[in-house]
């Protein structure tokens, strides 16, 4: 089987995705780059059929064209999207995209996401993208040019209107620890806000007044 450990892997990040609430049923998808010709990406329906629990031959070997190399399932609708990413982004090793329970609320109002955690800063903005229906190939040109538009930053992410997230990083493991970085902070800022209406605290940006530690 090609890349077998790599396809393990796959399968543990989407399982923990699907059980920490990072995405849910309506979908999620993942790919790894193994060289510019071949990705390896989970298949369709991965949520929806299999509630993230995949076997190593389910997860796909595919060519840049979207032919089916090795592995049992469908391709993905998102795979535009994925193609997108990488076009745009020649550095990275890999892309997650999914649906989670904090970053939605964000994603659905169609608006950026205020950094409160220090280990989010690094991404810079945390923006909402316009909305393009899911799976269209509208949505995967407006990833790829707001990609370019970030083109020598990784990691990067950025929210889907209506739809869920976009996390690009030099590895799978590094997409998805910015990933629950992410949703963390997403919960953090609605809790703060509720803070902030009840007249307990306000919160303080330190933004302009510290210096912050970007590194790993």
């Amino acid at each position: 089987m090609l890349y077998l450990e790599k396809r393990k892997d796959v399968c543990e990040v989407a399982r923990m995705m699907f059980d920490r609430f990072l995405t849910n049923a309506a979908g999620g998808n993942i790919s790894v780059k193994m060289s510019d010709s071949r990705f390896i990406m989970t298949p369709s329906l991965m949520s929806q059929q299999k509630f993230c629990r995949l076997k190593p031959e389910e997860i796909l070997v595919v060519d840049s064209n979207g032919n089916i190399i090795e592995g049992d399932g469908k391709l993905t609708r998102e795979f535009n999207m994925h193609m997108a990413a990488y076009d745009a982004m020649p550095d990275a090793g890999a892309v997650i995209h999914a649906h989670p329970k904090e970053s939605m609320v964000f994603a659905s109002l169609g608006i950026e996401m205020p950094h409160m955690c220090e280990a989010t800063r690094k991404l810079g903005e945390i923006r909402t993208l316009e909305f393009a229906p899911a799976t269209s190939k509208e949505l995967a040109d407006r990833v790829n040019s707001y990609l370019r538009s970030r083109a020598g930053d990784i990691p990067v992410a950025t929210l889907l209107c209506e739809h869920g997230i976009v996390v690009i990083d030099k590895t799978l493991r590094k997409a998805y620890d910015m990933l629950e970085r992410i949703e963390y902070n997403a919960y953090v800022n609605i809790q703060a806000k509720l803070f902030e209406l009840t007249g307990t605290v306000k919160h303080t940006n330190h933004a302009s007044s510290l210096s912050y530690n970007l590194e790993e």
